[in-house]
C-alpha cells in the first residue's frame, strides 16, 4: 500500500462519515458503511477509495484530505455532547463513537502503515 493509497483511504472514510450525517440531516437513513458494501467488505471498500482518488496528484490528495478532515472537525464541533454521546446512533454505537471508529481509527492505522513503509524505504545502516 502506497502513501497515496493511505491518503485516499483516509479521504474515503472522512467523506463516508460526512455523508452519513448529511443523510441523517435530510431524514434519510444512511447506507452503512457505503452503498453496495457491507461491514464484512471493508477491503473492497478500501479498494474503491483507492480507485476514487487514483487520478489525483499528491498535492491534490493532501488538499482533499485537509478539506475532509476540516469538515469532520466542523461536524463534531457543531454537535452537542448529547448529540455525540447521548443516544445510540447506529446499533449500540453513539454518533461520537461512530465518528471515532471511522475517522480516528483509520488515521491510527495509516500512521502505523506509513512508519512501516518508511522503514522499508530506509537502509538499515542509516
Amino acid at each position: 500500500m502506497s502513501p497515496a493509497d493511505l491518503v485516499a483511504y483516509l479521504i474515503g472514510w472522512n467523506r463516508l462519515v460526512l455523508s452519513w450525517h448529511e443523510s441523517r440531516s435530510r431524514g434519510a437513513e444512511p447506507d452503512l458503511p457505503a452503498t453496495g458494501f457491507g461491514w464484512n467488505q471493508l477491503g473492497a471498500l478500501a479498494q474503491q477509495f483507492y480507485l476514487d482518488q487514483a487520478a489525483a496528484s499528491w498535492a491534490a490528495l493532501l488538499q482533499h484530505l485537509s478539506r475532509a478532515k476540516t469538515d469532520v472537525v466542523e461536524l463534531v464541533e457543531s454537535m452537542s455532547e448529547q448529540d455525540l454521546y447521548g443516544d445510540p446512533w447506529y446499533g449500540k454505537y453513539t454518533a461520537g463513537r461512530m465518528i471515532q471508529l471511522n475517522t480516528s481509527s483509520p488515521y491510527t492505522n495509516a500512521r502505523a502503515r506509513i512508519r512501516a513503509w518508511l522503514r522499508e524505504q530506509t537502509p538499515a545502516n542509516r
